[in-house]
């Protein structure tokens, strides 16, 4: 059951009781957000099932599948596990030998208790996911950075480098007697890369004057706005 835009919250309803699943699925239609449902019984689970949704929910399964199912939802990659159930003894089950999983019993009003429980556990969910991509992200930007500020220190080194092989090559093509036409040639391609190379220095060195001018007139416009809020203005 889709037809939701694919950047939304994917829910998979697992259970035998095909009543129980299609009361979820409708129940949750009349709701502001309705996230991708996906209707599944209980012989075609297999343990990774879960990894592709933020939020399962389970309710009757025949045949004693219960228990493993649980078990290997404790294991899925960050997904929020949800069972609306009316046997008790389930329910103490649950609630000893998988704490992950949030109970919901079968008692009058149960489904709205359901879906507002689940909606809160898909918005946990999504935000432990976007907390992670910052956290990479994050991660991505400081390694940057650091690249950033080695290139940095390294240029004048490179330039001299730069300097010295331009020099050298310059020295050798100005005595073409001495080299034979294919050293001449290869001396050539040494002396327009140097120059090529020197040029994206150049830029580099241009991009990293911008960019602390930049920062500079931002600190400046900070510092302005921190002022005018101390003085009332």
């Amino acid at each position: 059951m889709t037809g939701q835009p694919s950047n939304q919250a994917s829910v998979l309803i697992l259970s035998d009781d095909t009543e129980f699943a299609r009361t979820v699925a409708a129940r949750w239609q009349a709701e502001r957000y309705v996230p991708e449902i996906t209707l599944a019984s209980s012989d075609v689970w297999h343990s990774s099932s879960a990894n592709d949704y933020a939020l399962v929910i389970v309710g009757p399964v025949h045949g004693g599948k219960s228990s493993e199912i649980f078990s290997s939802l404790g294991t899925a990659r960050g997904a929020a596990v949800v069972c609306a159930t009316d046997n008790a003894r389930e329910i103490s089950l649950l609630r000893v030998e998988h704490p992950h999983v949030l109970v919901v019993p079968r008692h009058d009003g149960w489904i709205g208790t359901l879906i507002l429980l689940a909606g809160e556990a898909i918005r946990r969910v999504e935000a432990v996911i976007r907390a992670q991509r910052a956290e990479r992200l994050a991660i991505e930007s400081h390694g940057n950075a650091t690249l950033g500020r080695y290139m940095l220190d390294m240029r004048p080194s490179v330039n001299n480098a730069l300097t010295s092989v331009l020099g050298n090559a310059d020295l050798l093509l100005l005595e073409p007697g001495q080299l034979s036409a294919g050293c001449r040639d290869q001396v050539q391609t040494i002396h327009t890369m140097a120059l090529r190379l020197n040029e994206i220095m150049q830029r580099f060195s241009s991009l990293a004057t911008e960019m602390r001018a930049g920062e500079k007139d931002s600190q400046a416009e900070t510092d302005a706005a921190a002022a005018g809020l101390m003085t009332g203005d």
